[in-house]
Parts: C-alpha cells; structure tokens; sequence
C-alpha cells in the first residue's frame, strides 16, 4: 500500500515540480526584488533596528511583540529543512543544491517582506489575539473566499498534519542512531509532549519559542563556527564545490544542474518558506504601529534561517568524509558527519538539537493551521477535532518511512505555494504602497504609523477601527 502511495506522490510531484513551480518562486522573487528596489538588502540595519526596538504597548491577552512574533516564524523555519533538510537536498542534488537554496533565500527575502506585510494589512482581530495570513488577504484583498478557504485547508493538513509527521519523523531517527531509542516509544513521549503545548494557546507557543528558538539556533552555529574553524583550510575548496555543481561544472560528486537547482529550491523552499504562505500567518499575530515593521523582521528571518542555519550544516556535511561514502542519508548523514569533526558526542548533540528545533516546528505549525481552521468557522469542536489529528500525525510520523513523509510534504508544500504566489503577485502594488509610506514617514524621522484610508487602502479591518494614534515621537 505504502509503494502504491508513494508512486501516485511521485508523479504528482514530477508535474508541480517539473520547473514550473520553481520558475514561479525564483521569477516572483526577482520581481518583487526589483519593483521594491532591493528591500531585503537594503534595510538590514531597519530590520535589526525594528526587532529589538522596544514595544510601545503592554503584552498581554492581545498583543504580541514584534521578537515574539518573529520566533514563532522562526520556531517552523528553522527546523528540520535546516538539518536534515541539507542533508537531503545534498544526497539527491549534490553540493550544487546549497547554491541555490542560497538564491532562494537571497530572493526570497522580498517575497517575505511582501507576504508578511499584506498579512499585517489584513489581519482581523478575535478575542485573543491578532489573526491573519495569506487565507484573510486572499478573502479581503482579492475578494475571492473560496480561494481564501481552499488556501487555508490546505496549509491546515500541510502544516499542522503533513510537516509535522516529518518533523517527529526526525526527531524519531536522530534518537534512534543516537541512543537505540525505539521509535515508537519516542513517538508516544512526542505526542504526548505535543498536547500538552497545544491546548494552551498561542501565547504558550509565543513564549515557548521565544525562549527555545534563539538558544538553539545560537548553540548550533556555534558548533558549525568551531567545525569550520578546525577545517579552515579546506573551506575555500568546498565553495569551490558547491558553486560548480550548481552549474553542472563539478560532476565527481554526483550534482548535475537539474538536480541541483530541483533539490536545492525544493528544500530551500522547505526551510525559509518565503512564497510559502506559512510565515505570514505568524506575522499577522504581531502588535505594531505600521505592517512594513513585520514585513521587515520575517525578511530577516530568511537570511537567518537559511544563509546561517542552512550553511551551517551544509559545511558540517560538506566537509566530512561521511557524504563521499554515500552510506547514509538524512539526519544520520549529518549526524556521522559531525561526529567526524568533533567526536562520537555529536550525535547525542545532534539528537538533542533535532529534538528542539523539530518540536518547536512542531508547535508553530500547529498554530498555523489552527488560524486557518477558525478562517473557515470558528468551530469549538473543529478545533478539537484539528488538534487531535495533530496529534495523530506526529504520533504517525515517528513510525513512518523517511522517503514517504519528505514525498508528501514536497506535494503539498507546491500545491499551497503556487497559490500563494498568485495571490501576492496580484496584491504587490498594496505592498508597495505601504513600504513606500514607511520610508517616508522614516526620512521624517517618524515612528511610522498606518493609516490605510490615506493610501487607499480598504478592508484593513484591525486598523480602521482602531483609536487615533498618539502623536508621532521622533526617532533618534
């Protein structure tokens, strides 16, 4: 039944995958990154400046801050796309797949600006929090529901189901190779774990994450930064490599250009998930003054999640014997690999991390999914019913085989990104007005505020009805 599945997968994949998605993500980057004149690039600083500014609200029942609003982003990017994600893409494209998952970060810093900033347009509020993402702007900005409600079942059962199986499924083989942990064992504990989170709320996964998020990403560059260290020599050798694969010229590694370019934007993709329509929903939850602020931080989350995250472990395997062998593949590739570099520890290291970064994946992914159950109705016992699934999948996931939940996850990761891709391609002139607003409001050396009747704008529900804001302050 399993190989049946897997075939039907395998075809459906070779048609949304076929080039045509990915001529779609890389050419809406390119052009999102011209008509913006290179936001990504340019406001770095801006972005670093708006992240650590301090809120000029109380946190509490409805607000969330812009950082905690960027963890929860960053609790489902940086996950297992950055580990066994590399890995993958490495086995099956070739160090070539590292070049272009950097281009999909370089260019998907724009989309994410776009993405997220539409999200924070038009967010609605409940009576909790903040809510919204592409599902909301595709219902308000394209006045198309149906489309709106087809998006959000998708990354319901994308998100919440699907990557959450691959997430324990990860968790599940690095305990596995690092202690002999039976998987099904370890999948009870996940599940388990898993309810007990969820059935507390997004401010639970707000503070869960802001806490988990930044320790274990810091914790993992700085293993990376010691490898490197120790293989400093060899490093320009490997650049060497990546770069010619990417373009077919390096073959002895076995990364012809297809396969470079497929898999490298496929688990870029899955990593940063700019275009996704993931990080957006995520974005919307956050108080602030103007919607540019969030598009700035979840761009940053890009560069963060895949030029540092991602490179960090594509060095790792890059730099090990353990690729060469062609034994291994998937976390246990960069398991060995590390142990290569700083000793048999590294595989407990490397369990303990999956165990972090894919459980905090976990989390943010239910949240996504669970913002877009209550986008079709809100339902007291749909959402029951969506956590138990939930739960369900991780428990699933742990025991399945690693090439069927990477299958499904690249099925539906295409089908709810080209979506997406059509509905901030047509909503980009809204993006462009509020960035334009915000540079504005900055060279004023304002506080930028938003007030989208002025930019005629409609529908911005969360900020039409809200009080007259206080007067600008201005901003050394």
């Amino acid at each position: 039944m399993e190989g049946i599945l897997s075939g039907i997968i395998d075809s459906l994949n070779g048609v949304l995958w076929g080039y045509v998605l990915i001529a779609a993500l890389l050419g809406i980057g390119v052009y999102f990154t011209i008509a913006s004149r290179f936001v990504q690039f340019r406001f770095i600083g801006e972005m670093i400046r708006v992240l650590t500014e301090k809120p000029d609200f109380k946190e509490g029942k409805k607000n969330i801050s812009p950082f905690k609003s960027f963890c929860i982003g960053a609790a489902t990017r940086i996950g297992t796309g950055n580990l066994a994600g590399v890995a993958v893409a490495i086995t099956l494209g070739g160090p070539g797949a590292v070049f272009w998952m950097w281009i999909v970060a370089l260019l998907g810093g724009a989309t994410a600006f776009i993405e997220s900033t539409l999200a924070q347009v038009y967010k609605i509020k409940d009576s909790t929090a903040f809510r919204g993402g592409p599902a909301y702007y595709i219902e308000k900005g394209l006045k198309a529901r149906w489309l709106g409600i087809i998006f959000a079942l998708l990354i319901a059962f994308t998100f919440g189901l699907i990557f959450n199986s691959v997430q324990s499924n990860t968790i599940a083989l690095a305990f596995e190779n690092a202690f002999g942990m039976d998987r099904l064992v370890m999948g009870l504990i996940i599940t388990a774990v898993t309810g007990l989170v969820i059935f507390g709320g997004v401010h639970r996964i707000a503070n869960l994450s802001s806490v988990i998020v930044p320790v274990m990403a810091l914790l993992y560059i700085a293993i990376a930064l010691v490898v490197l260290f120790i293989n400093f020599a060899e490093l320009p050798n490997v650049i060497g490599i990546i770069v010619g694969s990417a373009f077919g010229m390096e073959q002895a590694f076995g990364g012809a250009i297809g396969a470079a370019i497929m898999n490298g934007v496929k688990r870029g993709l899955f990593s940063n998930e700019a275009g996704m329509g993931s990080a957006p929903n995520a974005a919307a939850t956050s108080t602030t003054s103007h919607p540019a602020k969030q598009g700035l931080i979840q761009s940053l989350g890009v560069f963060v999640d895949t030029i540092l995250v991602c490179s960090a472990t594509a060095f790792i395997i890059l730099l090990a014997p353990a690729f060469q062998s062609g034994d291994v593949s998937g976390i246990e590739l960069l398991q060995n690999s590390l142990d290569s570099h700083i000793g048999g520890w590294a595989g407990i290291f490397i369990a303990l991390a999956i165990l972090l970064f894919a459980f905090s994946s976990i989390i943010g992914s239910y949240y996504y999914g669970e913002t877009n159950i209550e986008f079709i109705k809100e339902s007291p016992a749909a959402k029951l019913i969506f956590r138990l699934a939930t739960m369900a999948f991780v428990f699933i996931g742990s025991i399945s085989s690693l090439s069927l939940v990477w299958k499904m996850a690249d099925l539906f990761m295409a089908l709810m990104t080209l979506i997406n891709l059509v509905a901030i391609g047509l909503l980009g002139k809204v993006a462009f007005k509020v960035l334009k607003d915000y540079e504005m409001q900055r060279k004023a050396g304002k506080n930028p505020t938003f007030e989208p009747s002025k930019l005629g704008i409609t529908e911005a529900e969360a900020w039409e009805d809200e009080e007259e804001p206080e007067q600008e302050k201005a901003i050394g």
